[in-house]
């Protein structure tokens, strides 16, 4: 059966691997930070009660679910939470997503919109009280001037397993979790590279949990791990890429 209100992502990002997609439910609000695992969710919008998977995330505001069938939907996490409600309302539920679904149709309609000519039209009235068209001149729009695009660093080709990296503390910061009333740790590093095999990272970021707080990390303290390295932008900071679950922490002394 084909859902004829799904939203289709033109693109999308699909989570590397469970552990990513844990950490994004748990930053959503959809699972407890307790959670060890993922669990079954439901899309219960257009009077419907579906089963649906998290698969994905077009940016922090808008996940990705895939639905039995195979299609895929566009939806606001804070939504499909509600939906998961057993006393949720249907009533409100269609107006909500109905909303939301038409926000990103016309956010996609307006970025591929072909520009539009207005049409001036002069009319004289006969005697007769007719209206005749005398001058009919299409007066095309100015062009959008473009924004000058900034020349993007390439992303690096990140490996997929778990690699040994070296960081240096830069920073302890909190960001916002839009799903909780307190902010979440975070700790941003510099001058971070893998030493197997051997790149240059930059800056990374990851969060403070409480196996590094075990360390007692100042800024400036050199640290080597394992972990799995994912391009995952920290909010509200030019840091782009994360440190997933890193392990065998130790500090570095010169």
């Amino acid at each position: 059966m084909v859902h004829a209100f799904t939203i289709q992502p033109l693109t999308y990002n699909t989570f590397d691997d469970e552990t990513e997609q844990l950490e994004q439910c748990k930053e959503w609000g959809l699972l407890s930070e307790k959670a060890a695992k993922t669990k079954a969710f439901f899309y219960k919008g257009n009077g419907m009660n579906l089963p649906c998977g998290i698969v994905g995330y077009v940016d922090k505001m808008t996940a990705v679910i895939e639905f039995d069938n195979k299609q895929l939907h566009c939806i606001h996490p804070s939504y499909l939470k509600e939906m998961q409600a057993a006393n949720y309302s249907q009533r409100g539920a269609g107006s909500a997503d109905a909303t939301e679904a038409e926000v990103l149709e016309l956010e996609a309609l307006n970025e591929d919109a072909p520009a539009t000519v207005e049409a001036k039209v002069e009319v004289n009235e006969e005697v007769n009280g007719e209206a005749s068209v005398v001058d009919v001149k299409k007066v095309p729009k100015e062009p959008k001037k473009e924004k000058a695009k900034k020349e993007k660093t390439p992303k690096l080709q990140l490996p997929e397993d778990k690699v040994k990296m070296i960081a240096t503390v830069k920073e302890f910061t909190t960001v916002p979790n839009n799903f909780s009333d307190t902010e979440d740790e975070v700790v941003i590093y510099e001058a971070v590279s893998m030493t197997e095999p051997e790149m240059e990272i930059g800056e990374a970021w990851s969060s403070h949990s409480a196996t590094l707080k075990k360390l007692e990390l100042e800024i400036g303290d050199k640290l080597s791990f394992e972990c799995k390295i994912v391009a995952k932008k920290l909010s509200k900071h030019p840091v782009p890429y994360k440190i997933n679950n890193p392990a065998k922490l130790q500090k570095v002394t010169s």
